[in-house]
């Protein structure tokens, strides 16, 4: 028996319940629709001329409906007359190459044949200005030869900074279509700066690029569309900071102030930039930002497939397993690192053998007298937390709350021949 086994075998995992959060589920039925309404809006579709060529920068992210959301945005250009293409507006996103980045988009459902334009892809930007403290303003260059541009993102706090603009339309702008070399130069200073930084090249982007409108999103907790907004490119930054607000009000979180140990099935970009969202989970990768529960030890188990390997984020977590770190790309991962400047996310955790013992070593070192005692809590990742597990000892308290609805009684969880979790 390795020496780990034997420091972990007498470690207790405590029986789990299966609860359900009560989120606001406030939806748009029928997105398309909504979107079709707003891009009757003055000062959108309606200032293409016909023959134009128009950008249109889709991001990485796992927006909702995004494929559609592309699609009905391009028939509203193709109706006016516009001559649309797609421009992956991802930074350093899908290993900071054009066909990783096509990829990025494929993965999302948005291809030449969904959306109904021609995607081009490429990593060649044109510096067009400099921020007053010397840093360089880059922008995609297909995009800067179009007749315009428009941008689709969803607006949601950021997991690294706070500020009245944090993720959505203007950092899609400032960091998304300045590719690689353009988040690059909006992070070199660091997340201190990122809430001046990002808005301030966003304003010159949107001052010397014919940037027409933005389509604005915002999600319930359940990840699903509650909001759609288009904004002419004059009322962008004003309206981004009212909806970033409501994108607070409606962002989920795990209804439990102090956890010893969270173990979260799933990390991947395709969550979050971060792998997993800090928002949810407490644990931010700079000190810029805060909120979220008081966590004492965290366990990340695998990878998704959308992430291609890029396991950024597993560095925030305090254990790993070894199946985990056997899918990592590290050079995907670490280009993470380098483009942002935030490296302690590419690190690898502490690497178990498998879930069984990764579980026991953070219940042995969450810093609690009695492990039978331990708050254990299980998400599959930080974008589904309606259904989530609870250790026995978390159930009084969770009675107690009118948001939460216990589901089942309690049970061991169930490890596979080969120490895994099953699903």
């Amino acid at each position: 028996m390795s020496i780990l086994r034997t420091l972990l075998q007498d470690i207790p995992i405590p029986q789990m319940v299966r609860i359900r959060q009560k989120f606001d589920g406030t939806i748009i039925e029928d997105h398309a629709a909504a979107l079709r309404e707003e891009l009757r809006k003055p000062g959108t579709v309606d200032r293409i001329q016909p023959g134009q060529s128009v950008a249109v920068a889709v991001g990485s992210r796992g927006v909702a409906n995004i494929a559609d959301f592309t699609r009905v945005t391009v028939e509203a250009i193709v109706a006016v007359g516009g001559v649309p293409f797609i421009v992956p507006c991802m930074g350093s996103h899908g290993g900071a190459t054009a066909e990783g980045q096509r990829d990025v988009l494929f993965h999302l459902g948005v291809t030449e044949e969904t959306v109904g334009a021609p995607i081009r892809s490429s990593m060649e930007v044109v510096e067009i200005d400099q921020l007053e403290n010397g840093l360089p303003v880059y922008v995609d260059k297909l995009a800067s030869e179009a007749d315009a541009i428009v941008v689709i993102n969803r607006v949601k706090p950021h997991t690294a900074f706070r500020g009245p603009i944090e993720s959505g339309i203007m950092k899609m702008i400032a960091i998304g279509l300045g590719k690689q070399k353009g988040a690059e130069a909006c992070h070199q200073l660091g997340f201190k700066y990122m809430a001046e930084n990002v808005p301030a090249m966003a304003r010159i982007m949107l001052d010397k690029l014919p940037i027409l409108f933005g389509v604005a999103l915002v999600e319930n907790a359940f990840d699903q569309t509650c909001i759609v907004e288009v904004l002419p490119a004059a009322d962008i930054e004003a309206r981004e900071v009212v909806l970033l607000e409501e994108a607070k009000a409606r962002l989920p979180q795990i209804l439990f102030d102090q956890i010893d140990v969270l173990v979260i099935d799933y990390i991947g970009k395709n969550i979050s930039g971060d792998g997993m969202d800090p928002n949810i989970t407490g644990r931010y990768p700079t000190p810029y930002a805060h909120g979220g529960p008081d966590v004492s030890k965290m366990v990340v188990l695998d990878l998704t497939y959308e992430t291609k390997g890029n396991a950024n984020g597993v560095g925030t977590a305090d254990f790993t397993t070894q199946r985990l770190v056997d899918k990592t790309d590290l050079a995907a991962t670490y280009a993470n690192g380098l483009t942002s400047t935030v490296c302690a996310p590419t690190k690898l955790a502490t690497t178990l053998e498998n879930d069984y013992y990764a579980i026991k070593a953070a219940v042995k070192t969450c810093n609690i007298l009695d492990y039978t005692k331990c708050r254990l809590v299980r998400i599959q990742d930080t974008l589904h937390l309606g259904e989530i597990e609870i250790s026995v000892n978390m159930l009084e308290e969770a009675k107690l709350h009118l948001d939460i609805e216990i589901l089942t009684e309690p049970y061991d969880l169930k490890f596979n021949s080969e120490g895994n979790l099953n699903a």
